[in-house]
């Protein structure tokens, strides 16, 4: 393939097809959240029952990721991608259906698993078509901005629909955008081997890592209810940690692992990995508890919640277009840090939440912060997740940081959740009016969602500092021969 391939007709059409994966995918993990008020009227969910419409798919997302980048290597990147495409669709046709909260939060679990299948088959795609060094480095900018813009645009687009049409097109609007991505796939791509290795696939661990997860996040959900001393909360807990220390020990012992554990001696990818995950875990839930105070105290209509995040899809659009430049420059490690550090001085102004505040001065510069920060962050992450990582292990390496994504945003969920139920409780308890407890609560949840984000910051000191794409694939062949030894 020429160096200018991503100049061609076709390798435009193939980085436009991917990255619309990406969009979709990741997407789908913030649309529902201006839904979510109309959602619990009209399914009549509890307050902490509706934090699985987004946790759930966040949680199969994670959950699922490493053994859907194990099924593409094995099944074919195409094959994987149109039957994770597929199920995607009917999952959301079923939740726009779905009458009851369970059998909606089962469509977003649903939805969940098909995306981890998308994802990092779409990903693998992109690495293996755009093999040159400017045109990856271009299709991975495009890609992590994707990634920076989804939960904006989808906050955005959820609004817009929810006020429109109603909530259930935040879901309806899924399946025509997967007939495109299944015809674009059967006609960019060449059809995989017939051979199907199931021997390679590693049913276990993928059981134990998920099992694992969802009863972790299930635990810490209904902690705040059920009380964190509480006998089941703890039995929840520690059965959690079992699964996923078991999970660990399976992948010693197997001899096709889900995750070979050598993986996590390559320089800088957990710090970039853990990274991804604390930051996002702010960032998502900073989405969820601003949308609740846009609705619930200030009493906004869905579209005015979404066209009020307008502003952070311009700021996130400058930092991703300035990334790649300062990457050059500096390297990976001085704009991913600086870029979480900005980010979390946004999160923490928008913490300083008030009954009836004005958007132009209590919210609009906390945004437009943040998201210029988040928009440097996530473009410049993606090449230090994959700096020093043998070509063998590129699609492991995208998993990971696509897990480390899901599961940091479902985790996040849980543990602020529990502080802004534990701040509003404490409010109420000391004769709060209930909009100010509540707002109260809010303005905690999103105090943690900050400091989250600025231990990214400081996690991400310990990532590898790469200042291209080409320095980033001349590490990994280091690090492959030094595995090979």
């Amino acid at each position: 393939m020429s160096a200018s391939f991503l100049s061609t007709g076709r390798g435009k059409l193939i980085l436009l097809l991917l990255c619309g994966v990406a969009f979709l995918d990741l997407v789908d993990a913030s649309i529902v959240n201006v839904a979510l008020p109309s959602i619990r009227e009209d399914l009549h969910f509890s307050t902490q029952g509706l934090q699985w419409v987004p946790s759930g798919y966040l949680l199969t997302y994670g959950g699922f990721m490493l053994l859907g980048g194990r099924a593409a290597d094995l099944f074919g990147r195409r094959r994987v991608l149109v039957a994770g495409t597929t199920v995607f669709g009917l999952a959301s046709l079923a939740g726009g259906f779905a009458g009851d909260a369970g059998l909606l939060v089962a469509a977003r679990l649903a939805q969940g698993v098909g995306a981890a299948l998308m994802m990092p088959a779409a990903l693998s795609l992109l690495t293996t078509t755009f093999k040159e060094g400017s045109d990856r480095t271009k299709a991975f900018g495009a890609w992590g901005a994707v990634a920076g813009l989804a939960s904006a645009v989808g906050v955005l687009a959820g609004g817009l629909l929810t006020d429109g049409p109603g909530w259930r097109w935040v879901m309806f609007v899924n399946p025509p955008f997967c007939v495109v991505i299944l015809l674009g796939a059967y006609r960019m791509f060449e059809p995989d081997g017939r051979q199907v290795r199931l021997r390679g696939l590693d049913l276990v661990g993928a059981f134990l890592a998920t099992a694992g997860m969802l009863l972790l996040v299930f635990g810490l959900v209904k902690a705040p209810d059920q009380g964190w001393g509480s006998t089941r909360t703890v039995a929840e807990l520690a059965s959690a940690g079992v699964l996923l220390i078991a999970f660990i020990v399976n992948e010693r012992i197997t001899g096709n692992p889900l995750l070979p554990l050598s993986v996590f001696r390559i320089k800088g990818l957990v710090a970039a990995d853990v990274t991804q995950l604390v930051g996002v875990a702010g960032f998502i839930s900073m989405f969820f508890f601003l949308t609740l105070y846009m609705q619930n105290v200030e009493g906004w209509s869905p579209i005015r919640t979404g066209l009020a995040y307008l502003p952070i899809t311009i700021g996130v659009g400058i930092g991703a277009s300035v990334a790649p430049k300062l990457v050059a420059k500096v390297g990976t490690r001085p704009v991913v840090v600086s870029g979480a550090a900005t980010a979390s001085v946004g999160v923490y102004l928008l913490a300083q939440l008030k009954v009836h505040g004005s958007y132009v001065s209590d919210l609009l510069p906390g945004m437009v912060i943040m998201a210029v920060g988040l928009g440097l962050l996530f473009v410049a992450i993606t090449t230090a997740a994959n700096a020093g990582v043998p070509h063998h292990q590129a699609g492991l390496a995208a998993a990971l940081l696509n897990a480390s994504q899901q599961v940091g945003g479902a985790l996040g969920l849980a543990v602020f959740a529990a502080v802004s139920t534990a701040r509003l409780n404490h409010e109420l308890k000391q004769g709060a009016q209930p909009t100010a407890a509540f707002t109260s609560g809010l303005s905690w949840a999103l105090t943690a969602c900050a400091i989250a984000v600025a231990c990214a910051a400081v996690i991400a000191l310990r990532t590898r500092n790469v200042h291209s794409e080409a320095e980033a694939e001349a590490l990994g062949d280091v690090e492959e021969l030094v595995t090979a030894r």
